[in-house]
């Protein structure tokens, strides 16, 4: 079997090297080949790249979108599955690439993505965003077009029937994903299959990253609607929630400023991209937007029956 890790850079000389490191530390049998799409870094990036015996691809910073990228990743990729993994992640466990190819042993799974956790520098409220969207339980059947590129497999007999959507201003990978589903085949989601995601991001980029999905969202369901209704609401319920988890969690004054200054700005760029009349869909609504249930909230626990070797990092 052979896999190709497809990764997008933009100058990401300063997290690259752990990405490429946790690769290299793989125990795995298959055959894995490494690409770097580089959309003009001015940085080491392509260096450092190089280093770890990565497969550099070159595009103009005017080509990109981040479906033209994960597209000229997969042409120059020669393996059966398609690892897509971002610049700025790195994997937990030596396990990783056998984890987000085991559900492909059906036939019918078409996609699999893999957990996503933050590290100490993640804002308070991204990792609850993690918690939600990545739970600790695997689902090898997932019935909404949920994932996430940061962290995807794919078939690539299936990406050469249907190519990225390369005019999208984010989450091509939804719009895939959707149309897999309408085609009838699988999503799965493992758990073990983690990586450390890393969000450094000034206000701005958080309110352009929320404004940017959000745009795109509007073609995934093109009769969606989020109201100024919605961002109040919705900006102050998952305050509210993140404020009491970290009560819970004894971390209340370290995060007391900067939770709702993220999810205020995570909710005025939805708004600012979503206004248009229609009927958002419940689920990916409930998946995107809701808090975490606060009074229900159970501490997910690994079975104990399985064990997973953990990465050294310097």
């Amino acid at each position: 079997m052979k896999c190709s890790i497809i990764i997008r850079a933009f100058n990401e000389e300063q997290h690259i090297g752990k990405l490429l490191n946790g690769i290299s530390q793989q125990d795995t049998k298959a055959s894995v080949e490494v690409i770097l799409v580089d959309s003009g870094s001015k940085d080491n990036t392509v260096r450092i790249a190089e280093s770890y015996g990565a497969r550099i691809v070159k595009i103009r910073p005017e080509e990109f979108s981040f479906g033209r990228a994960l597209n000229i990743g997969c042409r120059h990729a020669t393996g059966d599955f398609l690892i897509f993994a971002s610049a700025h992640v790195y994997p937990v466990y030596t396990s990783w690439i056998d984890q987000m190819l085991k559900p492909f042993v059906d036939p019918a799974v078409a996609l699999s993505y893999g957990r996503q956790i933050g590290n100490r520098q993640s804002k308070y409220s991204e990792q609850q965003l993690f918690a939600k969207w990545f739970p600790a339980v695997s689902n090898y059947d997932q019935r909404i077009p949920f994932c996430n590129n940061a962290n995807t497999a794919i078939r690539r007999s299936l990406w050469e029937e249907l190519p990225y959507d390369e005019t999208v201003t984010g989450l091509e990978d939804l719009h895939w994903a959707n149309e897999i589903l309408h085609r009838g085949y699988k999503i799965a989601y493992d758990a073990d299959a983690t990586i450390v995601h890393v969000h450094e991001e000034t206000p701005r980029k958080v309110l352009n990253r929320y404004y940017r999905e959000a745009i795109a969202f509007k073609r995934l369901k093109p009769h969606a609607r989020f109201t100024l209704w919605d961002f109040a609401y919705l900006s102050v319920s998952n305050i509210l929630s993140d404020y009491v988890t970290a009560v819970q969690e004894g971390v209340f004054w370290q995060h007391v400023a900067e939770i709702p200054v993220f999810r205020t700005l995570q909710f005025w760029g939805t708004y600012k991209g979503y206004r248009y009349h229609g009927t958002l869909d419940r689920s990916l609504r409930e998946r995107f937007y809701y808090p975490n249930e606060i009074l229900r909230r159970e501490k997910s626990e690994r079975p104990a029956e399985v064990a997973l070797k953990q990465i050294a990092y310097e």
